[in-house]
């Protein structure tokens, strides 16, 4: 035998000694998957009960539109996508004012300033860009209530509004885990006009509603001309693709107000308690 102290520093180097806990190529490889998918669920869970969120107002719409209807990116707080436009004019501004103006009424009315045992509910949640997403959260911060910002990552610089919450701003990768938290705590959905990403979630929440997925909950659409214009609904009925009930799975509203009071009549449970300092 040789006398030698064997050199073991070829096994502690290797990738199969890490901690798979510490081996980023190994949590990042495909077989681990699963395991990601858990995680991005169990972190904002975790943080989401410790602030004693129980339930969530959500609020989707358009990341062009920017304050004051800016034809500017450099006036919204996130960044907006490689090739994406400002939608400006005098309707992009109102529409920014009514989704600001709902996320500081949905707050001050709704729960989110006053706990009940040490709980929170109807606290905006947005997807935490920029557009009607900032400026609901925006519209939360200036009640003083906390409000969430669900992200994604995307192949692109991708960062969170100004105004959520910080300790509820999440990053997701996978878009379904993104929906699973937008609509697990989700006790009404308010749809501002805009694009595909809008109507990728407003389709996901109508269909969970309509085949039973999810609790009865009021699902407004802000601007009827808009929606009635993109979104043939009734020929959808006429054509037998849904049901005649379906139609009623969904209301309109024109004002941030109106907004609030269809969803009280639909519903919407407010409770409310002592003020809690955020």
């Amino acid at each position: 035998m040789d006398d030698e102290t064997p050199d073991n520093s070829a096994q502690i180097a290797s990738s199969a000694y890490k901690l798979p806990a510490l081996d980023s190529d190994f949590l990042l490889g495909e077989s681990t998957r699963g395991v990601r998918f858990l995680l991005e669920y169990a972190k904002a869970e975790e943080l989401l009960r410790a602030w004693g969120i129980r339930s969530t107002i959500v609020c989707f719409g358009s990341a062009r539109i920017l304050p004051g209807g800016s034809a500017d990116p450099e006036h919204a707080t996130a960044p907006m996508m490689p090739g994406q436009h400002p939608r400006a004019g005098e309707s992009s501004a109102r529409l920014y004012e009514e989704a600001f103006e709902f996320g500081r009424i949905a707050s001050e009315r709704g729960g989110a300033l006053h706990p009940r045992d040490g709980v929170l509910d109807n606290v905006i949640a947005t997807g935490g860009g920029p557009g009607i997403m900032e400026a609901a959260n925006r519209g939360a911060a200036a009640a003083g209530a906390p409000s969430i910002g669900f992200n994604i990552r995307l192949p692109f610089e991708q960062e969170p509004n100004a105004y959520s919450t910080p300790d509820l701003t999440f990053l997701f990768h996978y878009f379904a885990m993104r929906k699973m938290h937008l609509a697990m705590r989700a006790a009404a959905l308010v749809v501002f006009p805009g694009g595909f990403g809008t109507m990728d979630e407003l389709f996901e929440i109508l269909t969970l509603r309509q085949t039973g997925k999810m609790p009865t909950i009021p699902i407004i659409l802000f601007g009827r001309g808009y929606w009635t214009k993109v979104i043939n609904f009734e020929a959808l009925r006429d054509e037998g693709m849904i049901a005649p009930h379906d139609l009623e799975l969904f209301d309109f509203a024109e004002t941030a107000e109106e907004a609030w009071e269809c969803l009280v009549r639909k519903g919407l449970t407010v409770r409310h308690g002592e003020p809690k300092d955020i």
